[in-house]
């Protein structure tokens, strides 16, 4: 049995030797400078030295622009010097850090009428873009076709996308002030998202479909249940439903903060998995696991454990073993390892995390 294979399995409840052992958010996407200059070259050779399985996350994400196109290069509005305030050609300003754990924030949204959602549309929201597709397509799709890790199709959200073009306290507005607006932003790009997938459709066999949300902080929700229903549930079911008729099992939604009071509206709309279920924000994943039969899982590890030491990550793999004995479920850290985690903590965490997924079998349906 594969990456591919075992990933698809235990997300679905299905009969597997052994979950896979994949990076999730650990690994060289989030190398801090200080590990290259202590052991130099370590970048380039740490998911060897560690095992993973898989690519990138552990699964991979086909090379399409799903995101805002034709953006340009970015205009440079001010040098701070550690930060940078720049301008894509859709309007949106950020700032970007040239030394952080996290290195950027929107502080200006392209989004603030109608018309300004119009040109959006028009310059940056086409299916039809020529560009969306890398020039080697065709070699992508030639690599493609005899791979063993899991590939997947991305959606920028149905609140994420709108976040995006709004921001989170203007889109808080418009649910009550601009319905119509927020309707149009979350339908829109869900027909182009699945106008894109049908070209890729047909040229590859997908696994799963992420949609990237971050609807939550440690409080919670951002939007209420009947908010959640009337403006993102009809676009989940769509989404559902072109999964089904491709054969994609896996409905996958990346969402930070306390993301427990979302499940059950998740899987009201056919989603199949979340993640990564922050530790610190206060979510249990034995409790959704327990109460969520049909829940599939990823993350949900402590992160914050490699930066204290080794017998707080010893702890945090006893309940790793726990967690994947219960089925569903894919163990990883629940976020960016940070700068404050050393090379030898981080390698402890991986490789007594790789052990315990060697050595335990979930239970399945």
């Amino acid at each position: 049995m594969n990456t591919r294979e075992r990933f698809v399995k235990t997300l679905m409840g299905e009969e597997v030797d052994r979950v896979p052992f994949i990076k999730v958010f650990g690994g060289t996407n989030a190398i801090v400078p200080r590990w290259e200059d202590e052991y130099p070259g370590i970048s380039e050779c740490m998911d060897e030295i560690l095992q993973f399985e898989g690519v990138y996350r552990g699964w991979q994400i086909a090379p399409v622009n799903m995101h805002l196109g034709n953006r340009g290069e970015p205009e440079i509005l001010e040098d701070r010097g550690d930060e940078v305030v720049i301008k894509w050609a859709d309007g949106t300003v950020e700032i970007q850090r040239r030394s952080a754990d996290f290195h950027g924030h929107i502080i200006d949204w392209p989004v603030k009428s109608r018309d300004d959602w119009e040109r959006v549309k028009k310059d940056h929201l086409q299916a039809d873009d020529p560009t969306r597709f890398p020039e080697d397509w065709g070699d992508y799709v030639a690599g493609f076709r005899d791979r063993d890790y899991p590939l997947q199709l991305t959606h920028w959200g149905v609140y994420g996308m709108a976040r995006l073009l709004l921001g989170d306290e203007n889109l808080a507005y418009a649910f009550y002030d601009d319905a119509d607006l927020v309707h149009d932003i979350m339908d829109y790009y869900t027909d182009m998202a699945i106008r894109v997938w049908g070209k890729m459709t047909q040229d590859v066999e997908f696994d799963l479909i992420e949609c990237w949300e971050d609807m939550a902080s440690k409080n919670g929700s951002f939007i209420s249940p009947a908010i959640f229903r009337e403006f993102m549930k009809p676009n989940y079911l769509r989404i559902a439903e072109f999964a089904r008729k491709k054969g994609i099992k896996i409905l996958l939604v990346d969402s930070d903060g306390y993301i427990e009071k979302l499940t059950e509206q998740m899987l009201e709309s056919k989603v199949t998995s979340l993640y990564p279920f922050e530790v610190q924000a206060g979510n249990d994943v034995a409790k959704m696991l327990d109460t969520h039969s049909t829940l599939g899982v990823v993350g949900g590890l402590n992160k914050n454990v490699m930066a204290i030491g080794k017998p707080e990550i010893d702890k945090e793999m006893e309940r790793a073993r726990r967690l994947i004995q219960k089925g569903r479920y894919i163990p990883g850290p629940d976020h960016f390892v940070l700068s404050d985690v050393s090379w030898e903590n981080y390698r402890y965490f991986m490789e007594c995390l790789r052990e315990v997924v060697m050595t335990t079998k979930p239970k399945s349906v």
